[in-house]
């Protein structure tokens, strides 16, 4: 034999301690590779979780989640198994949830959910939004969540659809305040009030999310957000399928916009398809939903109602199909203004409808613009290729205005509409074109009855006749009606003024208000943030509540180019409501007290109104050529930084 035929009996020590080294290292080594491998993965059964749907599996999911956030984030993994979820599960920055196939987390009865947080602010919304700890799952304030996988979150039937008791949760899937949210693949099931409810959450992408609450209510309501992709969504509510809202829940009035949802089906069983609202306090801009396919919603299909002061522009809805909506499109802007901020009432603008068909089904509510009055009108919303089929089946009505209840936001809150297809209340600067009504059922009411308006234009645009109808197109106390390449329908006026000319341009001027004519005690002051870098304002110490001050003003040249009636504007900071007014004139005129500017320590334009006539917007009747306005002191906290007149009456300045 060799060298080592004595075997192991035969090694020295230090051999023996050399091997043991060598062992050891490799033992590390190995572990240390198996770690990598898994880095930043935890699976709930490693934290004790069963699967086996009758244990409480939450206490293992959160150690999960804890563990993951304690190791600076990382993806939380449910494998195929049923995980019961007796109690509230708290969220972490930096977590993905993967949930594998057959992976569910299903909620419990009983009463072991967090109780709802208080909410100072609870008045100005629902229950539901006002609180947001008592859900199956809830974080606030965090970066980077991620629920990912193709496995389903379920509320099991036990989330509550109304208004909780303590212990109990009426949503699944509850976010407030967060930054990075990601939705991919999982599906929501069974959510109670919410599946989804997200409030301030920015910066959200979602894809191939499925959302089954049609035996509950709402799928998603996107509360306050900005930058949100949504695509290949599946979303089915009893209540609102997908929603845009902005409440006061979290106490500020907050932005909302660019949006993106596209390739995407919905439906909603007693409600709302794809709305805006109702919460509608901070303004909503840049939203585009295009490849979108609607089956059913007992209210709106396409919805959109400013009821809380909000200004709603720039929205494009693009080859969409919808069938059994009761409701195909409406607007409506109302004066319910619920929101802590003392608003004014909203606007309706610059919205555009491309390759859209509709079949409703009854009861039905005829496709509606309703706006307010004066310079809340709805304005600039262009209809191409717009093709609707409603039930009809009515007989012939009065074509005056029905009853409205501006405090409610649903299609019902306005009375049987005088038209079978399209009614237009309170609307400027609508466009119809390649577009079409038409009924089911033969119907005594005109096509479209339009009142109160302005420069309504219909190009090939076809319409279905009742046999009992009294005319197809009516116009009632509308400025600028044009209907052409249209066939030869009957069409009926009253107080109302064809043109198929040219509109009148639009004219609107803006300047600086340290621009002007400074009369001490007025003066400049610098600001970065204010436009050009200066703003004007009384010394401080220089009030003049009751009467205009005989000097401390800014008197403002401009011109326009075209006579007209224009609106006034200014961008300002009003920081309280006891530092909240100037006064203000043009051409000499009699000076108007604006008072009442929203509060707030930010730049901001607001509507120059008359605080004597209850807050009505001022517009005043100008010849083409040189003006002066003057804007003079009244309470000394108050800034103007810019000036802006207009003859577009529904413009609403937004730099």
């Amino acid at each position: 034999m060799g060298r080592n035929s004595r075997g192991l009996a035969g090694w020295h020590p230090a051999g023996w301690l050399a091997a043991l080294s060598v062992l050891a290292i490799s033992a590390t080594l190995i572990v240390a590779d198996g770690d990598a491998s898994a880095a930043g993965t935890f699976n709930i059964r490693d934290y004790g979780a069963t699967g086996n749907g009758s244990s409480n599996d939450t206490p293992a999911i959160q150690r999960a989640i804890n563990a993951a956030a304690a190791a600076g984030g990382g993806t939380v993994r449910a494998p195929s198994g049923t995980y019961k979820s007796s109690n509230s599960i708290h969220l972490k920055s930096s977590i993905t949830i993967q949930l594998d196939a057959g992976a569910t987390i299903i909620g419990a009865s009983g009463t072991g959910y967090d109780a709802p947080e208080s909410n100072p602010f609870d008045q100005y919304q629902d229950y539901g939004h006002s609180h947001f700890h008592n859900a199956m799952m809830w974080g606030d304030r965090l970066t980077d969540i991620a629920f990912t996988g193709s496995g389903t979150i379920d509320g099991g039937g036990h989330l509550i659809t109304g208004n909780p008791d303590s212990g109990q949760a009426d949503k699944i899937l509850s976010l407030t305040r967060c930054n990075r949210l990601t939705l991919n693949g999982v599906r929501f099931r069974r959510g109670g009030h919410f599946a989804i409810l997200t409030n301030s959450c920015n910066n959200i992408t979602s894809d191939a999310l499925r959302i089954d609450t049609a035996s509950d209510r709402d799928g998603w309501n996107v509360i306050s957000a900005s930058n949100v992709t949504v695509t290949n969504a599946d979303i089915a509510g009893n209540d609102d399928a997908l929603v845009f809202k902005s409440d006061y829940a979290l106490g500020a009035k907050l932005p909302n916009g660019h949006v993106r949802v596209t390739d995407s089906h919905l439906s909603a069983g007693c409600c709302n398809a794809l709305m805006f609202g109702s919460e509608t306090c901070g303004d909503f801009s840049d939203y585009t939903f295009q490849r979108i396919t609607i089956t059913g919603a007992d209210k709106s299909g396409l919805g959109m109602v400013s009821m809380d002061g909000a200004d709603i522009s720039d929205v494009h809805y693009r080859d969409i199909t919808m069938t059994g909506v009761r409701s195909p499109i409406m607007q409506k802007i109302g004066t319910r203004r619920r929101c802590g901020n003392s608003p004014g009432v909203g606007h309706i603008s610059n919205i555009t409808y491309d390759n859209i068909t509709g079949t409703g089904v009854s009861p039905s509510f005829s496709p509606t613009l309703w706006g307010e009055s004066g310079g809340n009108r709805i304005s600039d919303v262009t209809f191409n290729n717009v093709n609707l089929t409603v039930p009809g089946g009515n007989g012939t009505m009065s074509t005056g205005v029905p009853g409205n209840d501006p405090n409610n936001y649903n299609p019902n809150s306005i009375g049987t509409r005088p038209a079978y297809g399209w009614y237009l209340h309170n609307a400027n600067n609508i466009t119809f074109n390649n577009s079409s009504v038409r009924f089911a059922s033969n119907d005594g009411r005109p096509a479209v009855i339009a009142d109160n308006g302005r420069n309504l234009r219909f190009d090939h645009f076809t319409v279905e006749r009742g046999s009992n109808s009294p005319y197809d197109l009516g116009f009632q106390s509308v400025t600028g009606y044009c209907v052409s390449n249209s066939g030869s329908p009957r069409i009926h006026s009253s107080g109302s003024t064809a043109s198929c000319g040219t509109p009148p341009d639009t004219v609107t001027v803006t300047a600086e208000a340290e621009s002007g004519t400074i009369i001490a005690p007025m003066q400049v002051k610098n600001d970065s943030n204010a436009s050009g870098g200066q703003y004007i304002a009384v010394t401080a110490g220089n009030n003049s509540n009751s009467a205009p001050p005989s000097n401390g003003s800014s008197v403002i040249p401009f011109t326009v180019t075209a006579a007209g009636t224009y609106k006034l504007w200014g961008r300002v900071i009003a920081p309280t409501n006891k530092d909240d007014s100037f006064w203000v004139r043009v051409d000499g005129g009699t000076w108007v007290d604006w008072n009442d500017i929203t509060p707030g320590g930010s730049w901001h334009w607001a509507n120059v109104t008359d605080d004597a006539s209850s807050d009505t917007p001022v517009v005043v009747n100008l010849a083409a050529g040189a003006h002066t306005i003057s804007y003079a002191y009244r309470e000394d906290g108050t800034l103007l930084d810019r000036v802006l007149i207009t003859n577009d009456l529904n413009l609403v300045p937004t730099l």
